[in-house]
């Protein structure tokens, strides 16, 4: 099987929890690779552009979904990029105590398994 390659879409206050997801894949002999477009700076007007570029060129795209979800209008415009792009979107929740739900999100409880069927799925 060729390597996948999975765009993380999150809320910057939600960059640890990337970084745990990202970590975890390193720990397997994973046939993928994770990609984002994490900024800290307001997004400049080529921003979407490289973000597209590389949601395009992604396999998938995993939504990290938190409460910091719902004010991210960076995450939710990768969302709806996604979307445009026809690329499969799966949220896992972040946190073990917040259930927060995006609109038009199938999101579910993160664990390397749910992770791997939807990469094995894509």
């Amino acid at each position: 099987m060729a390597d996948k390659v999975v765009f993380i879409a999150f809320a910057i206050e939600d960059e640890r929890q990337r970084d745990f997801l990202i970590g975890q894949s390193l720990n397997t002999k994973t046939p993928f690779q994770f990609v984002d477009m994490s900024v800290k700076e307001p997004y400049d007007s080529g921003w979407k552009d490289r973000t597209r570029t590389r949601i395009r060129r992604s396999d998938g795209v995993i939504a990290l979904v938190s409460k910091n979800s719902l004010r991210s209008t960076g995450q939710d415009w990768e969302i709806i990029c996604a979307k445009e792009e026809r690329k499969k979107v799966l949220g896992i929740w972040a946190y073990r105590d917040d259930r927060t739900e995006l609109s038009g999100v199938n999101t579910r409880v993160w664990t390397w398994d749910t992770i791997k069927d939807f990469i094995d799925g894509l």
